[in-house]
This record gives structure tokens, C-alpha cells and sequence, in this order.
């Protein structure tokens, strides 16, 4: 009898804890961390790295806004000199069956000249961007709090909004024009609070301007 009390009141503890940390996402949110074959671990975690092109599941209107059909990135990297030796078809052709534009860092187009910050060799990003743009992450919330933002970017301030769970959170501003596209550097970009720990969905809205890699969240005032 005691011991079927006590593992009741364990199942309760577990099931509000699960309720608590679905409890920022909207509810009729249909899109799902992304996953697949390669990449398995779901929902990115923070404080930590969010990796742009690991947008969610779920298609035009639900994970992402994109103006065109097509990947414009893996189109490109179908033509000649652009899928580099060496490089897996995996990170060359990456979500080419969806929209979001998506390619990776190459040695003559990013690393053939001084970057002030070099993003990763064969750094998956986020380009040929276009107003009223977006996409979902849903991600996983370790500390919550105040956080700092930091990116990696080429290029020049693209007007880029971070909202939380439906509701805009924070502008980003990119604060220095690098002057090309593949010409990189590193900055931080705007802060955010996450108010609760647990699953929570960022959307990053963008406009023309920028290469876009990764967010970066960095706890400075922990609640």
C-alpha cells in the first residue's frame, strides 16, 4: 500500500514536470526539434550553441517562412566548383528538400582572405535571405535567465528579431558591416531572458542583409 502511495506521487512529480516544460510552447504549435539519421539529439540545449540550420520539422508556415521553394543554397552547390572535394554530401546538399536557404563555409569563398573571426571549416549557415523571413527552434531551456548573445556573421545588419514562445523578445542588431557576404566576424547581438526552464520555442525573424551561422547563448544573470 505504501509503496503504491509512493510511486503515485512519483508519477505526478514526473507528469507536472513534463507539463511545466511544455508549458511556454504554444499549444497549437505543430513544428518538432529536428532530427534525422546523422543529427539525433533533438531539441538544442541552452546555454550553449543553437545551430540555425537545424531549424524544426514541420514545412513552409509551421517551422519556417521562406520566399522561395527552393534551397538556393544546395541548388547552387549542385553546380560546378561548388561542392568542394572532400566535403560529405551530407553538409553540401543539407535540407535541400525544404526552402530555407542553406550552404557551408568553402575554402575560396570564405577562407581565401582574413576574416577578423573565422567561422568553422565547412560551418553550415543560413543565406540568399529575404524580408519577412523566419524560423522555429524549439529548444531546451537548462538555466533560465538573462542571456547574452553571441554570432558569427557575414555581412551587414539584416533588421533580425528573436521571438519567444509567440511573443517578440528581443531585436538583434548585427553592428558591423563587413562588406561581402563571406567576409566573417563575431558579435554579440542582443540579450535575451528565458523566464522558465524546459522546452521553449525561438523564432528568428530575418530580412536581406547577412550570412547567418549560429546563436550562441551565454547565461549572464542567472534567476
Amino acid at each position: 500500500m505504501i509503496n503504491n502511495y509512493y510511486r503515485s506521487v512519483v508519477v505526478c512529480i514526473v507528469l507536472l514536470q513534463y507539463q511545466s516544460a511544455l508549458a511556454q510552447i504554444p499549444p497549437d504549435y505543430k513544428g518538432k526539434p529536428f532530427r534525422d539519421s546523422v543529427y539525433a539529439r533533438g531539441a538544442q540545449m541552452i546555454p550553449g550553441r543553437v545551430e540555425l540550420a537545424l531549424y524544426d520539422l514541420g514545412g513552409e508556415g509551421v517551422a519556417y517562412h521562406d520566399v522561395t521553394a527552393e534551397n538556393e543554397g544546395a541548388k547552387l552547390n549542385h553546380t560546378q566548383g561548388h561542392w568542394r572535394p572532400g566535403v560529405p554530401e551530407y553538409i553540401a546538399f543539407f535540407r535541400e528538400n525544404e526552402a530555407v536557404d542553406i550552404s557551408y563555409t568553402k575554402d575560396w569563398a570564405d577562407f581565401n582572405h582574413p576574416n577578423k573571426v573565422d567561422p568553422a571549416v565547412n560551418q553550415l549557415y543560413i543565406g540568399w535571405e529575404s524580408d519577412s523571413e523566419w524560423t522555429n527552434y524549439t529548444v531546451y531551456v537548462n538555466k533560465p535567465g538573462k542571456y547574452r548573445i553571441i554570432t558569427v556573421y557575414g555581412y551587414q545588419d539584416n533588421h533580425s528579431e528573436l521571438w519567444l514562445n509567440g511573443k517578440k523578445a528581443t531585436t538583434l542588431l548585427l553592428p558591423e558591416n563587413t562588406g561581402n557576404w563571406h567576409y566573417w566576424t563575431q558579435a554579440t547581438v542582443g540579450e535575451i531572458t528565458f523566464p522558465v526552464a524546459g522546452l521553449n520555442l525561438l523564432t528568428l525573424k530575418y530580412n536581406k542583409g547577412s550570412n547567418l551561422a549560429y546563436l550562441d547563448f551565454l547565461l549572464t544573470e542567472p534567476r
